[in-house]
């Protein structure tokens, strides 16, 4: 081989090298990861390497539509808009290695809106506007990250979790999932006159546990199961001649067919029931049993929260407590979203919280005073994960400051037992002491609704930290009228007190996202929180502040974060785009603190909300710095909101 082939060879074999090397590089972030070989191959093929300056613009508006399609390979890149009256740009957004842009701007045939400007010495791919256009039809992967961006990335992460559960559980379910594709067999009915004998004749040549009750148009009236006919064998008259009306369950649980599984779940394990009826246009057209719904290994949903209840004494409250760390496991295996998950541990901790009271009462004696248990904080938000510490209290109803203190003095003995119980199910007492045992807790409605209008009225740093707390509240047990009536007035008084609007605002901007200008994340430099930052305060903090002060100042009753950011999109206060955008960030950043606890249980560590960025894949690394990102967006526009 001559000299000049040899050049050649070994031109070919750096070239080689070259490509495999950007290749590989590629494949280790989305939504490349997930593209063909021969897609990313042609990518590269037709890429240049482009290398900017520190301080150097990549791109400007002025530059007109966009013609190329960046990936950024080394270095960072950070996007800047000038503000009016600002005397520096500001910083809308930081672009990392990998990630890519601009996207938006391609797909619109626009220029950018922003400016993008090389933070550090910094290497881009990059591609030609016709080559983008191409890649855009030929790869479907690449073309849903293009139109959904970080939502199709979600979907990569919540396979991964229900995989890694599925992995433990060997099941595998979606629970969004519509009713009428779980609904296997036609629904098993009778006329209201059927005898007993024939009706579980009915259901045992079918082997179901149900039969539904019908009148002549398949309207549902009522439902007779499997364990009303063990309570009926169980009593002392049997007469299975009767016609099933005199012993069905009348206006038995219903919904569409439209509705999902995780709806027929929260109906099942809210009522204690194992069967729904499907009903369409007033018709039975099928029947979703938990079996259908469920097949969760060694915990089952209906059955425990109907044990929950029925526990025979705090000891077995304990004991039950455990299964709700297995059925987060199962859940996440079925392909519930961190949103479905907290609000089914919020409903097995309130049918805890339930039971813990009744066996007080049952030991304590009965008060004679009715009453209203409180909860506030996350449990207030519907919004529980494993980790969770006590914030309640009393409402009760009295005529005059005298009676108040008379049934404040007969409550508070109970107040105390419930909370010490609480904390045997695992309820940390609250540091604070925000319980009911607290005598300043332990309130009539009317000294609520006095302790709330103080609160608005004086806006100091403790009381700003009280509406935090106290604004995010919910009836647990018993009545809720006169609660319903105090938050109401609370409502009213937001609304009209700008002021205390505005001093919301500044204290939901005290903590900021943990995302820094030069780096990725802004991690604790010292001590035994080192390189740790703190996923809930940090994290979801921004989130939670941010949601409460729109919902009450814009008179929504809504307690659940999720649901406020829903119901602000619905009534125009946030830009729908932005509303899903804060959405997918806070339900990203509850999911990486949901399977933080989850490990930490299985290694029986404490549980902590502390969180190292490096312990995350290239991944969830990026979706979590995106979600950091719409916290820090959310924050921007509450300042702006509020001339802050």
């Amino acid at each position: 081989m001559s000299k000049d082939d040899k050049f050649a060879e070994a031109g070919k074999t750096a070239v080689m090298q070259n490509v495999q090397g950007l290749i590989g590089f590629l494949q280790s972030y989305p939504p490349f990861n997930l593209m063909e070989p021969a897609h990313l191959a042609w990518l590269v093929e037709h890429a240049q390497l482009r290398f900017f300056a520190a301080g150097e613009p990549i791109l400007q508006p002025q530059d007109g539509p966009v013609q190329r399609f960046f990936i950024l390979k080394q270095g960072l890149v950070r996007g800047e808009r000038v503000v009016a009256d600002a005397d520096r740009p500001d910083t809308t957004f930081e672009i990392g290695t990998g990630e890519c842009f601009p996207l938006a701007a391609l797909l619109g045939e626009r220029a950018t809106r922003t400016l993008h400007r090389a933070a550090q010495d910094s290497f881009c791919l990059t591609i030609e506007r016709d080559t983008f256009v191409t890649l855009f039809s030929r790869s479907l992967p690449f073309r849903d990250f293009a139109l959904r961006g970080v939502s199709s990335l979600l979907d990569q992460v919540n396979q991964q979790a229900q995989k890694q559960a599925s992995e433990t559980l060997g099941a595998h379910y979606s629970l969004d999932a519509r009713l009428d594709e779980l609904v296997g067999h036609s629904p098993v009915h009778c006329l209201p006159d059927t005898s007993i004998r024939s009706a579980v004749r009915q259901m045992h040549e079918a082997s179901v546990g149900s039969i539904v009750i019908t009148d002549e148009g398949l309207a549902p009236l009522g439902i007779f199961t499997l364990r009303d006919l063990r309570a009926l064998i169980a009593s002392d008259e049997v007469d299975l001649t009767r016609p099933l009306s005199t012993v069905m369950t009348p206006e038995p649980a219903a919904l569409p067919s439209s509705a999902s599984a995780f709806d027929a779940a929260i109906a099942m394990t809210q009522r204690h029931i194992a069967h729904i009826c499907v009903v369409d246009g007033g018709r039975l057209s099928g029947v979703v049993s938990e079996r259908d719904l469920f097949s969760l290994q060694r915990v089952n949903l209906v059955h425990l929260a109907r044990t929950l209840r029925q526990a025979e004494s705090v000891e077995r409250l304990v004991a039950l407590r455990s299964h709700i760390h297995q059925l987060v496991d199962s859940m996440l295996a079925h392909g519930a979203s961190s949103g479905q998950i907290t609000r089914i541990i919020t409903l097995f901790n309130d049918h805890t919280v339930c039971r813990v009271i009744e066996l007080c009462i049952a030991e304590h004696g009965d008060p004679g005073v009715p009453f209203s248990w409180l909860c506030f904080g996350s449990e207030g938000r519907q919004e529980q994960t494993l980790h969770t510490d006590q914030d309640n209290g009393i409402m009760f109803s009295a005529a005059s400051p005298e009676q108040a203190e008379e049934r404040r003095a007969v409550l508070l003995p109970l107040a105390e037992k419930i909370n010490q119980a609480l904390a045997q199910c695992g309820f940390t007492l609250c540091k604070g002491n925000i319980m009911a045992s607290n005598p300043e807790l332990c309130l009539s409605a009317r000294e609520w609704q006095a302790r709330f209008d103080r609160i608005i009225a004086s806006t100091t740093p403790a009381n700003l930290l009280k509406s935090a707390i106290y604004f995010d509240f919910r009836v647990v047990w018993g009545d809720r009228r006169a609660a319903d009536q105090v938050f109401s007035g609370v409502l009213r008084k937001i609304g009209s007190n700008t002021l205390f609007q505005q001093q919301m605002a500044q204290n939901a901007l005290q903590h900021r996202p943990p995302i820094g200008r030069l780096r990725d994340f802004v991690v604790a430099r010292s001590g035994a929180e080192k390189d740790t930052l703190d996923i809930k305060v940090q994290g979801l903090g921004p989130f939670v502040d941010g949601a409460r002060l729109l919902a009450l100042a814009n008179g929504i009753a809504a307690s659940n974060t999720q649901e406020r950011l829903q119901q602000l999109r619905q009534r125009g206060v946030l830009d729908p785009l932005d509303a899903d955008a804060y959405i997918e960030g806070y339900q990203f950043i509850q999911l990486v603190r949901m399977q933080q606890h989850q490990q930490q249980d299985r290694e029986q560590r404490p549980f902590s909300n502390r969180l190292d960025p490096d312990s995350l894949n290239q991944l969830d690394r990026r979706i979590l710095r995106e979600s950091f990102r719409q916290a820090k967006r959310l924050q921007g526009s509450l300042a702006l909101r509020y001339n802050l």
